[in-house]
């Protein structure tokens, strides 16, 4: 479906805006409405009746499209089972350390959503899924989005730990469109991500917004159905987790021109150069320090 598209390259667009770039992105559509001979206006995605925002853009990386779409890829992707000759943009290379959002949107029901209307994958496989990238410490923390009908009950079945989960409807509630394109007659997107959208067009890089602001972005008068939200496996207080720890990328830099005295050894795992003169030329050994502690 149009919107579906519409949907998620609008998340998409939110990220990289916010400054996380495609090589930490891993985009899955359908990759098959801006070309559509339904489309009046060729390789183009608006997610607004005015036309005002072209999601699709010239800078779009899709890294699974079509046919690649499936059930097993995205699982394989979760857990890391993808075949060896998988190109790294194609792979989840994240650790222990890493912040996650995982953003689905499709047509779904109680415990199911489909995949391109050929599959689905069911609550507790995703569940399953979620727990195997713990085990393997592929996240620090994981925000789960999804647009659906019955949207809720994608996370009833989550039991891994710092999980923060929002849906846009519960179960036994259908999510609704927002508004139809009448160029095409279909409707362009989603009202939950519409909404979200809002939010996030007016967030900047050094925003001092709360995830907690987000989880209340479509009340009810404006999505119709109930945004569901669950925080029981999440560890920290969503009101002082930065927007940003999700849906951005800040990497403080401090300049200095004061030279620095690097000491030739390795102690405590913290030093992580160190320079050698040999053959009039220097040879730098590289230590690597743990991002965040095993535990």
């Amino acid at each position: 479906m149009r919107r579906h598209v519409a949907n998620v390259l609008s998340i998409y667009r939110s990220v990289k805006r916010l400054g996380i770039p495609d090589s930490q992105i891993i985009l899955m559509i359908a990759d098959d409405m801006a070309c559509n001979s339904r489309n009046p206006r060729p390789a183009t995605v608006f997610n607004n009746a005015d036309q005002q925002l072209n999601v699709y853009g010239d800078d779009v990386e899709v890294d699974y499209r079509g046919y690649e779409v499936t059930v097993e890829n995205f699982v394989r992707l979760l857990t890391s089972r993808l075949p060896p000759e998988t190109p790294r943009s194609k792979q989840l290379l994240t650790d222990e350390g890493s912040n996650i959002l995982i953003y689905l949107t499709g047509h779904g029901g109680d415990g199911f959503l489909k995949f391109q209307d050929s599959e689905e994958i069911t609550s507790q496989e995703l569940a399953d899924a979620l727990e195997q990238m713990w085990q393997k410490r592929k996240y620090h923390e994981i925000f789960f989005m999804i647009d659906t009908c019955q949207a809720a009950s994608m996370y009833e079945k989550f039991y891994s730990p710092n999980i923060l989960a929002m849906a846009s409807s519960l179960v036994g509630e259908d999510s609704l469109s927002h508004h139809v394109d009448p160029a095409i007659g279909v409707y362009i997107i989603d009202r939950y991500t519409f909404f979200a959208l809002r939010f996030l067009e007016k967030v900047q890089p050094d925003s001092s917004l709360n995830m907690s602001s987000f989880l209340a972005v479509c009340p009810k008068q404006d999505c119709i159905s109930t945004v569901g939200v669950r925080t029981d496996l999440f560890s920290r207080d969503p009101a002082k987790v930065p927007i940003t720890d999700f849906f951005g990328s800040i990497r403080p830099i401090e300049l200095t021109f004061i030279p620095d005295n690097i000491l030739n050894k390795l102690e405590n795992n913290e030093i992580v150069v160190e320079e050698k003169l040999t053959n009039n030329k220097h040879a730098k050994r590289y230590y690597y320090v743990p991002l965040m502690p095993k535990w």
